[in-house]
């Protein structure tokens, strides 16, 4: 059991911990003993604890970790019902710790525990702001990083970089450790979907944050498997948009209009193959489009936009039901809104685009409330 006083890293008596270590899981029960045992070796002389955010798992990691509660006090665990997601998880984390220093990083052992009392002495010592486990400066090492990751990584930390202005040579890194009172600043203006909590961070301050940056090696992977899938990259890509409106138009909204893009894709795509392959009349044909680029953008909508609101079982199809009403009444609102805007300025594709945009909106917000509502 962890003394409740103890030295802090300036030397100074330390009440209460100086060090909260946030690790969001999911599926991860072969892997948090292991991890708060390191986190043991690790830190004898800091006064330390460490937060689970777990997802809700089916393998039962939220159980494990209330039984290392139950024998350490340092050990806390946030069970989540009805929400998904790293960043959300990471934010909830940090907003619920104690001590002034935050770090997060990863369950599945990937990340250098080893480095953790180097960045809280840099944090500490008032140096910085933010201190990251980076992938691109020298001394970095790789046991776990195969090479489709590490380039798929490595060319979305060029787009953010270029685009989004972000100095830090690795915005897309996982392990790092920041100042919590500065965090809490940037919290209310940062996204709680996706997977991509420093590069949010970061991008958010403008530079305000003052980062360092140390290489670490970074593991192989002991027990179950990576998170990452391929709607990422639609992930990322939907925060990069967000950050360059501003945070004006949020993440969601815009992963939601991508999506739609793809159904508009999907619907010519079918209304060719009716009307040119199959030779069936105009209206059998736009009807069938519609049917068919609605369904895509509900399975897309449901695995990727509201991933942490995904719908199963029996409310898959009564979702499903709820989205063809509320779009359907979202054309309406597009042809309403097209018809208005070009009696007043007859410009065709400024009237598209306005009748486009409001049915966005509409079924945005519908859908929110009525196929993927919060419980």
């Amino acid at each position: 059991m962890n003394e409740a006083i103890k030295p802090g890293v300036d030397g100074q008596t330390q009440e209460g911990p100086e060090l909260s270590v946030i690790v969001p899981t999911f599926n991860e029960r072969d892997n948090v003993t292991v991890l708060y045992r390191r986190l043991e070796a690790t830190l004898p002389n800091v006064a330390w604890e460490v937060v689970f955010v777990d997802d809700n798992s089916p393998d039962g990691t939220w159980d494990v970790v209330r039984e290392l509660a139950q024998k350490d006090s340092r050990v806390r665990c946030i069970r989540r019902i009805g929400r998904r997601g790293l960043s959300g998880a990471c934010i909830e984390g940090i907003l619920a710790s104690s001590a002034p220093y935050a770090a997060v990083m990863d369950a599945d052992l990937q990340h250098d525990e080893t480095q953790l009392p180097k960045m809280l002495l840099l944090l500490a010592s008032d140096k910085a702001d933010l201190v990251v486990g980076s992938r691109y400066i020298e001394g970095y090492k790789s046991e776990g990083f195969n090479k489709q990751r590490a380039g798929a990584s490595a060319l979305a930390t060029e787009v953010a970089r270029k685009i989004l202005r972000v100095e830090i040579a690795d915005p897309m890194s996982g392990f790092f450790m920041v100042r919590r009172d500065r965090f809490e600043q940037l919290a209310p203006k940062l996204s709680v979907h996706g997977f991509k909590i420093l590069l949010d961070l970061v991008a958010t301050a403008h530079g305000s944050l003052r980062a360092i940056e140390i290489p670490y090696t970074f593991g192989a992977r002991q027990h179950g498997e990576s998170k990452l899938d391929s709607l990422v990259a639609l992930d990322f890509l939907g925060l990069v948009l967000a950050k360059l409106t501003n945070d004006i138009v949020s993440l969601r909204f815009i992963l939601f209009a991508m999506v739609g893009g793809i159904g508009l894709m999907v619907h010519l795509a079918t209304l060719f193959i009716a009307l040119q392959l199959i030779r069936v009349p105009f209206a059998e044909a736009q009807a069938a489009g519609a049917i068919v680029a609605m369904t895509t953008n509900f399975i897309m909508n449901n695995f990727l936009t509201y991933r942490d609101q995904r719908l199963k079982g029996f409310a898959i199809l009564r979702g499903l039901i709820m989205f063809y009403v509320v779009c359907s009444v979202g054309l309406l609102a597009n042809v309403g809104v097209a018809f208005s805007v070009y009696d007043q300025e007859p410009i065709w594709w400024l009237a598209g685009m306005a009748g486009a945009l409001m049915g966005v909106v509409w079924n945005y917000a519908m859908s929110g409330l009525f196929v993927w509502r919060k419980k």
